[in-house]
C-alpha cells in the first residue's frame, strides 16, 4: 500500500474496541482512527464522541466508500467476517480482522482467495504473538534454554460463564450460527495459533467435542492433538462446564533440560531448568492489542512483514474444525 498514513475504519464498535484495540489506532505512528460503523447509529455516535473519532456512519457502505479510508478493522462477530472483509477488499482497503477469522476453515479458505484476487493486504488479530511475555517465550524455545521440545499440555477448564469472556445479554458466543460454535471457537484461536507460531507447521492433528450439559446447543468439552513436523507433540483439553473453583489455565512446555509454565491469558512464566526455578511476571500493554496493531500499520505501509497472515489462519481453522467435530 503505497499510502505515507493509515486511516482506519471500524466496522462493529462493541466491547473488543473499547480499550483492547481502538485507542491504539490513533498511538500507533503513521495511524489514524478516522471513523467508526455500527448498525445502530446511537451506539456508533456514542462511541465516536468519548473516543474523539471524527467519524461514525450506521450503513457499512457508506463507510467503504469514504475514499479517505484506506484499511478496515473488522470487529463483529465472526458470522460477518467472510462478507465484510471481502466487500472491503472489493474496494481497496486493506483489512485487519478479528479472530476467529471466520465462523470454519471453508470460509477462511474463500477469503484467502479474495486476498489473491483482489491483490489486497489482510492481518488476523492474533495479538498474543506481539505481547512481550509469548515473544520471550519464543525466544526461550528457539534458543534452547529448555532443550529440544518434547511435548506440551494445555488446559482450559472454565465454568458455563467462563470469566475470560465478556457476558452479555445476547452473549453470541454460545450461539454456533454467530460464533462458530461456543467459547472453544472464541477462545482456543488465541492459544492455538500460539502453538503455530511456537512449533511451526502441524504434521497431522486430530480431535473431537461432546455436548455433556443436557439441552445444550455447543459443545461444552474438547479434547485435541496435534503432531508437529519438528516431533512436538501437542495435547490440548478445553471443558466449560466445571466449577468456578476448579478454573485452570495452564500451558506446559516439557524439553529435554526442562519446562516453562504460562497461562495464555494471564502474565506468568515460570521455567525450569538446570539453573533452577524462575518466575517472571510481565506487564501487558494498556490497550493489548497496540503491539499488533503496529506491526499491521508497518506491513500495511510497505515496511515490514505480514505479522499474521491469512494463510496461517486457514491452517489455525482447519484445526478448529477437526477438533469441534461433536461425536
Amino acid at each position: 500500500m503505497k499510502k505515507a498514513h493509515i486511516k482506519w475504519g471500524i466496522i462493529g464498535c462493541g466491547d473488543v474496541t473499547e480499550k483492547k484495540s481502538g485507542p491504539a489506532f490513533n498511538k500507533v505512528s503513521n495511524s489514524q482512527l478516522l471513523a467508526v460503523m455500527r448498525r445502530n447509529g446511537e451506539k456508533a455516535a456514542d462511541y465516536a464522541r468519548r473516543h474523539h473519532v471524527p467519524l461514525w456512519y450506521d450503513d457499512v457502505n457508506q463507510l467503504l466508500l469514504n475514499s479517505e479510508i484506506n484499511a478496515i478493522y473488522i470487529a463483529t462477530p465472526p458470522s460477518s467476517h467472510l462478507e465484510y472483509a471481502i466487500r472491503a477488499l472489493k474496494h481497496g482497503k486493506a483489512v485487519y480482522i478479528e479472530k476467529p477469522v471466520t465462523l470454519n476453515a471453508d470460509e477462511a479458505i474463500g477469503l484467502a482467495v479474495a486476498v489473491k484476487q483482489y491483490q489486497g493486504k489482510l492481518v488476523v488479530a492474533h495479538y498474543r504473538r506481539q505481547l512481550p511475555m509469548f515473544l520471550k517465550i519464543k525466544e526461550i524455545i528457539m534458543e534452547g534454554v529448555i532443550g529440544d521440545i518434547r511435548l506440551v499440555d494445555l488446559r482450559l477448564w472454565q465454568s458455563r460463564s467462563p470469566d475470560l469472556v465478556t457476558q452479555d445479554a445476547s452473549n453470541w458466543r454460545t450461539n454456533p450460527a454467530v460464533s462458530g460454535g461456543g467459547y472453544f471457537f472464541d477462545l482456543s484461536p488465541h492459544q492455538l495459533d500460539l502453538m503455530l507460531y511456537f512449533f511451526g507447521n502441524p504434521l497431522s492433528y486430530s480431535g473431537f467435542s461432546q455436548i455433556q450439559t443436557p439441552h445444550g446447543e455447543v459443545a461444552d468439552q474438547t479434547r485435541g492433538v496435534i503432531l508437529f513436523d519438528n516431533k512436538v507433540v501437542f495435547n490440548g483439553s478445553w471443558n466449560f462446564n466445571v466449577s468456578k473453583s476448579d478454573n485452570v489455565d495452564s500451558c506446559e512446555v516439557v524439553g529435554e533440560l526442562g519446562s516453562l509454565i504460562f497461562s495464555i491469558f494471564g502474565n506468568k512464566m515460570t521455567l525450569k531448568n538446570g539453573d533452577g526455578e524462575q518466575e517472571i511476571f510481565f506487564t501487558h500493554p494498556e490497550n493489548i492489542e497496540h503491539p499488533m496493531i503496529a506491526n499491521t500499520v508497518n506491513y500495511f505501509l510497505g515496511k515490514g512483514t505480514n505479522p499474521s497472515s491469512i494463510e496461517e489462519a486457514v491452517t489455525l481453522m482447519r484445526i478448529i474444525d477437526t477438533f469441534a467435530t461433536v461425536i
